[in-house]
């Protein structure tokens, strides 16, 4: 069994997977008033066919350390998911390598960040560590498949550092 071993969450890091969704720094635009600032157009929302659509979806926490034995990915539209409460959660990708995840990276979001996962990008399933565990999500609805599994023959160990310490 592999241990991936957690780390912070940055823009960065997670360019190559997808955007970071949050309020840092100073705002885009000064609306409402004056009394509401608006960070902007933060994420590649991407759909093949379908429109865009706003879920929500409601998950179990989990606890550290996590045994990942399955990653998935969606070939026709990007996800976006939109936690509705400032508890920090659990961001597992991974690049391509011929058809299937490579070497798994995790990251911890802080409060209040946000993913955007670009199309067709392997990644863990939604992993709050703390309840409610309620999401916004923005994603592709439109006929037809848009999911791939892809199940590992050995699990891996998600594990938290002395950046991210155990729940």
């Amino acid at each position: 069994m592999s241990e991936v071993v957690i780390k912070p969450l940055t823009a960065r890091d997670f360019a190559p997977f997808g955007d970071v969704l949050e309020a840092k720094g100073a705002a885009d635009k000064i609306i409402n008033q004056g009394l509401c600032g608006r960070f902007h157009d933060l994420a590649q929302l991407d759909f093949a066919d379908g429109h865009a659509g706003i879920s929500l979806f409601q998950a179990e926490p989990r606890a550290l350390p996590l045994q990942l034995d399955m990653m998935e990915r969606h070939p026709d539209g990007s996800q976006a998911f939109l936690p509705m409460s400032h508890d920090p959660f659990l961001v597992i990708v991974a690049e391509d390598a011929g058809g299937v995840p490579g070497q798994p990276q995790a990251f911890l979001t802080a409060p209040g960040q946000g993913v955007n996962y670009h199309r067709n990008t392997w990644h863990g399933v939604l992993t709050p560590l703390h309840a409610p565990g309620l999401f916004a999500v923005v994603d592709r609805i439109g006929a037809g498949p848009n999911l791939q599994e892809h199940w590992f023959d050995a699990p891996y160990t998600i594990s938290p550092s002395d950046e991210v310490p155990e729940r």
